[in-house]
């Protein structure tokens, strides 16, 4: 799955705490975090400290992995200039 917004890490995290049956308070526990920031977390906070997620992940055996965004092999090597040069010639 790939994850672009805290928005989709939040909804993830929720997703995956509503399929193992715990409430907010269990994961709080679990990750040993308040009830309130998983609250708000889950609620698309956007300022959070990257160890209290990772703490969280952990809680909920789930892996964060980070990869280089691959572009399409049929846009690399793309002249920009002469394309938009064609564009305004048209």
């Amino acid at each position: 799955m790939t994850i672009n917004t805290m928005r989709d890490l939040a909804a993830t995290v929720r997703g995956r705490r509503l399929d193992l049956g715990w409430s907010q308070a269990e994961l709080a526990r679990r990750a040993r975090v308040s009830r309130e920031w998983v609250n708000g977390f889950e609620a698309g906070k956007s300022t959070v400290e990257l160890g209290l997620v990772l703490r969280v992940l952990d809680a909920l055996e789930l892996t964060l992995d980070v990869s280089v965004r691959r572009v399409p092999t049929d846009v690399q090597g793309i002249n920009l200039d002469a394309l938009l040069e064609g564009y305004r010639s048209t």
